[in-house]
């Protein structure tokens, strides 16, 4: 059964820094996509950064300069770098993996990160 924990959410001031990660574990498959997501109170979730089996990265418009997203393979665990963070930010952060060949799509349970003005 594949089960995804994240960690490293919390509460931060505006300029601050929090670095999630995600483990996987169950994994019999190969992983091709790994990436973030979040969802503020009263809106939609949306994606935050992807990074694919060859390392190529995707980042949403409002967080690129300021987040950095890692894959370590071995491990199967994906992270989030979160630099000059701001209150609009703050939400739920969900972690996602696909399998390579089924396309199957797997979430964590999520991780709140709060940031103060």
């Amino acid at each position: 059964q594949v089960q995804l924990v994240e960690s490293g959410g919390g509460l931060v001031q505006a300029g601050g820094s929090l670095r999630l990660s995600c483990a996987a574990s169950g994994i019999t498959f190969r992983i091709n996509d790994m990436g973030w997501y979040r969802q503020a109170p009263g809106k939609q979730r949306e994606v935050v950064a992807t990074i694919n089996s060859l390392a190529f990265r995707i980042y949403a418009s409002s967080v690129k300069g300021r987040f950095t997203i890692s894959r370590d393979n071995a491990k199967n665990t994906v992270y989030l770098q979160m630099d000059s963070l701001k209150p609009e930010d703050t939400a739920v952060y969900y972690c996602n993996i696909r399998d390579a060949t089924s396309t199957r799509s797997y979430w964590g349970q999520g991780t709140q990160v709060t940031v103060s003005s």
